[in-house]
């Protein structure tokens, strides 16, 4: 987490903005945004997006360090949703903290089951 808030500080630097410029860009508050580089905070998927458009970044650069997504993977579809539901105006900003929310909660979910796989339901499979 620290490791992030100090790249997203690095980042910021190198494009000489204030963090109050940065927090205008992305639309987040400024102390929200000084907790995140700080590393007291650790932000939503949606807030990395919106944190990368300010910076002019790649997201995916950002889930990585953020350990939403697994550099040696580099699993696509993953910043593709994100993207998508990042850019999708007809949302309002509740509503896509809610789909983000539910979509990691899904692959959070799935990572559990293929490190633990139920056997049980291979038993009622076949009578």
């Amino acid at each position: 987490m620290h490791d992030l808030g100090g790249y997203l500080r690095e980042q910021r630097m190198a494009a000489k903005l204030s963090l109050r410029q940065l927090s205008e860009l992305a639309g987040i508050s400024n102390p929200y945004l000084s907790q995140i580089e700080r590393g007291l905070k650790k932000p939503s998927a949606e807030i990395l997006q919106q944190i990368a458009r300010g910076l002019e970044v790649s997201a995916e650069s950002l889930f990585v360090r953020a350990g939403i997504l697994d550099a040696e993977s580099q699993q696509r579809e993953v910043p593709e949703v994100l993207d998508a539901l990042a850019a999708d105006q007809r949302l309002t900003d509740r509503q896509r903290r809610v789909l983000v929310e539910l979509y990691e909660s899904f692959l959070e979910d799935n990572a559990a089951r293929v490190e633990a796989p139920d056997h049980t339901t291979a038993a009622f499979a076949h009578p």
